[in-house]
């Protein structure tokens, strides 16, 4: 079960950290969660840091084994994870809340959330997933060189516990991972690609410093983002393109 047990940490340097030294040192129970109430060097994607003051956000990293996929199908486990967050955070923030390709939460054109997921491989064999969520629950004020953050609260004028929810997200999360089997790939991958943000819409894009116009079209079962650009499609694995966002 996801969130089962639950442990809260005071302080750690990242939870992401924290749950990869509790699996290289001994057996951990799949499913395991710790939600941290301030991170000093937060892990965000590509490097970057996830910010945030103490004990206003969920930072949560969940060690599941992921028995339930091959190492082939590692997306679909980054699809299940996403809609299991994007389903928490819709709850809260209704039906404008969407799916940012890869695995980054949104609330109409603004960030919410994202997820970076570690794994641990022992030979050929997949022995953990290391989870981690990021989601902005009551933090109002955000570093100026955030483009375009939103929190909960800003949403909807209310504070919130964010320990209850990150525990209701497990909930969320267990729900979507007790789906995923083979017969459900192609419908999780068609709802995944449903809610993406910016999907079917002209956008601004850059890659190669190139700033261009392009439409997501889709998304394949490997992860690579189908954008048509100038009436073609091109394939785009993780890290090639960068959405140009605005304040």
């Amino acid at each position: 079960m996801i969130g089962q047990p639950f442990y809260i940490l005071d302080k750690v340097d990242s939870t992401n950290n924290y749950a990869m030294e509790q699996v290289n040192n001994g057996t951990i129970n799949s499913g395991t969660a710790w939600f941290a109430l301030e991170q000093t060097a937060g892990k965000g994607q590509r490097g970057k840091q996830w910010l945030s003051p103490p004990g206003e956000n969920i930072m949560l990293t969940i060690a599941l084994q992921p028995g339930m996929l091959p190492l082939s199908r590692q997306f679909m486990l980054s699809i299940t994870v996403a809609l299991g967050a994007a389903d928490f955070f819709s709850r809260h923030a209704g039906d404008e809340t969407g799916i940012k390709w890869s695995n980054d939460i949104y609330w109409r054109d603004r960030k919410a959330g994202g997820i970076l997921i570690e794994n641990v491989l022992r030979g050929n064999t997949w022995q953990y997933a290391i989870i981690g969520i990021g989601l902005n629950i009551n933090q109002t004020t955000f570093p100026e060189h955030l483009p375009n953050p939103v929190s909960l609260r800003q949403i909807t004028g209310k504070a919130w516990d964010a320990i209850a929810l990150a525990k209701e997200l497990c909930t969320c999360l267990q729900e979507r991972i007790q789906a995923l089997h083979p017969s459900t790939y192609d419908s999780l991958l068609t709802e995944y690609i449903s809610r993406l943000f910016r999907l079917n819409q002209a956008g601004l894009y850059r890659m190669n410093d190139e700033y261009f116009e392009g439409i997501i079209r889709n998304v394949l079962p490997d992860g690579r983002l189908c954008l048509e650009k100038d009436k073609n499609i091109i394939e785009l694995n993780f890290g090639e393109i960068e959405f140009v966002l605005t304040k």
